[in-house]
């Protein structure tokens, strides 16, 4: 588990992560790299953290707790403040951003870096020139890349729905917010838990740590920076850290003490980072027992694809659970697989109605099913069912 002093506690001497979070805070200060719109404003604002559950941190949240991913993307486009704001005003329990960098060192909440599919940059004909192929993790991937662009010209562009075929009605919202910096997200999240008078939690996740950190665009330390500029990099603090990258959340956790959860792809998958380093395990690895006492040295939880819960069989329908969220609570992990929507494209054969693959199917029929393995939260689009759900199951 991750350690670290509640909000409570009366402060001890610095330790050696409170130390190497202040280097580099200065580190990166010193480098001009400070993250979102604000960062003129580097004075610590406590009250953007608050006392999550009286003291209990992410123990506090209700179980099973509904994660609002990419904010509320089945009826938003993705990663803008309506679809976060939405999240919100639904109930969602925590609301997720995927962050990239520009290129002059800002955090912005895009679920990739090429943003052709999720801003209208095509259609911006001053920027033609940045169109570029790329290789991101293994993958040669052409478009637009936030790293080729400053913060104030990506403020320039708007969101728009990222799979219009699947989801038509989204596009009406085509063209109405901007890309937002994580900064800004904090300072909306501390605005409204005052407002309500609860902590508005956040999910944040590194995306491409590895990729970023060999073009000198790293974002664990702006991250940190950004976390303790607002209060939020202690144990107890409304927001998870999350990761794809196991060795992104173990630096993370030298710098602050703020949850972190480690994301888990197919069992064959191979994490970028032990790529790259020559490790040869796979998920499959990490998810031995002997794996997750180790996640749990430097993590609060997993976040696994909802297969490795429960796993589908050739036909499409749901096999047997397996142990992994009985071993992840033995090594003292949550779990919070990835990820539920409603479409009939996602859910298990069984839970589908009809043969349009666009069309909603029995989404409380599958949620029950995830709910009953013991997970501690889920993921999903449209958190509205999900809430409908859990409170179903905590009945």
């Amino acid at each position: 588990m991750v350690t670290g002093r509640s909000d409570e506690t009366p402060a001890p001497a610095p330790g050696r992560r409170a130390l190497l979070g202040a280097a580099a805070l200065g580190a990166v200060a010193a480098g001009g790299v400070l993250t979102g719109a604000g960062a003129a404003h580097a004075a610590p604002a406590p009250a953007a953290a608050g006392n999550p559950g009286g003291g209990k941190g992410f123990r506090g949240l209700p179980v099973p707790t509904v994660i609002a991913h990419r904010g509320s993307s089945g009826y938003r486009p993705e990663h803008t403040m309506g679809a976060y704001r939405l999240a919100l005003d639904t109930g969602a329990d925590v609301i997720e951003q995927d962050l990239v960098p520009t290129r002059d060192g800002h955090l912005v909440c895009r679920h990739e870096n090429e943003i052709s599919g999720t801003t209208d940059v095509a259609d911006h004909p001053e920027f033609a020139d940045r169109r570029a192929t790329k290789t991101i993790d293994g993958v040669t991937v052409t478009g637009w890349f936030t790293e080729d662009f400053t913060l104030a010209e990506l403020k320039t562009l708007r969101a728009v729905e990222r799979i219009p075929e699947q989801r038509p009605n989204n596009t009406i919202y085509d063209g109405r917010w901007e890309v937002p910096t994580m900064e800004e997200v904090i300072r909306w999240a501390a605005g409204e838990g005052r407002r309500r008078g609860r902590p508005v939690w956040l999910h944040a996740e590194t995306k491409h740590p590895s990729h970023f950190r060999s073009i000198g665009l790293p974002l664990e330390e702006p991250l940190a920076a950004l976390l303790r500029r607002h209060g939020l990099h202690r144990a107890g603090s409304p927001i998870f850290l999350q990761s794809f990258e196991p060795t992104s959340i173990r630096r993370l956790s030298r710098l602050v003490d703020t949850p972190g959860v480690v994301l888990l792809s197919s069992a064959r998958s191979r994490p970028r980072d032990l790529e790259l380093a020559g490790d040869p395990r796979t998920v499959a690895d990490l998810i031995t027992p002997e794996g997750l006492r180790e996640i749990a040295g430097y993590a609060s939880g997993i976040g696994p694809t909802l297969d490795l819960v429960i796993p589908r069989r050739a036909d499409g329908t749901s096999g047997t659970p397996t142990s992994l969220v009985a071993d992840a609570h033995r090594a003292g992990l949550i779990v919070h697989p990835y990820t539920q929507r409603n479409e009939n494209r996602y859910l298990p054969a069984e839970f589908r109605v009809g043969d349009d693959p666009h069309r909603h199917g029995d989404a409380f029929g599958a949620l029950r099913a995830w709910f009953a393995t013991g997970i501690d939260g889920i993921f999903t689009d449209h958190p509205d069912t999900a809430l409908l759900a859990a409170a179903d199951h905590r009945a």
